[in-house]
């Protein structure tokens, strides 16, 4: 289990090493995969397999790139550049969470500079999409997670049965 502290200071190290790589790689898309659990375990067998799901994933849209992957306490995290657009770069990260089995457990984000020269997501709305929906009902998923519509263990037990599917 993880603290909220650690969660923040692992965001604020995400940001970071966001900027650091957009800086080491000028003019080309960053792609950084995380997985979103609910509650405060990030990392277990379920995240794990997500996160080698989506690996598998980002190296067939993007072949030649190789993700530099990061298995921490607070969660996993992969982060690519790519020599796409961002805007390009994003259609295929958004395929992914769209249309792969797992992909509503993965959250694949092409990071941008802001104009304040911080780096932040490019949203799908960029281009031409709706918002996510929630896993357990038909709203959008910021809603459900904000109103906390529905149990950290509810949540859990759909993303159990999810993965032993994809697994079968």
């Amino acid at each position: 289990m993880i603290t909220l502290e650690q969660l923040l200071r692992s965001r604020e190290d995400r940001v970071s090493h966001q900027a650091a790589l957009l800086g080491t790689y000028p003019g080309k898309a960053l792609v950084c995969l995380t997985v979103q659990l609910p509650g405060p375990v990030k990392r277990s067998p379920d995240s794990l397999a997500i996160g080698k799901a989506g690996i598998e994933a980002l190296r067939a849209a993007f072949p030649g790139c190789e993700p530099e992957v990061r298995d921490l306490p607070t969660g996993f995290e992969a982060y690519m550049t790519v020599p796409h657009t961002a805007l390009e770069a994003k259609r295929m990260a958004c395929l992914i969470e769209d249309t792969h089995p797992l992909g509503r457990l993965m959250d694949i984000d092409v990071i941008i500079l802001s104009e304040d020269g911080l780096p932040c997501p490019l949203s799908r709305q960029a281009i031409g999409l709706e918002p996510r929906r929630c896993l357990l009902c038909d709203n959008e998923a910021r809603f459900c997670m904000r109103a906390r519509t529905h149990t950290v263990e509810a949540l859990l037990e759909k993303i159990s049965c999810m993965v032993r599917d994809y697994s079968q």
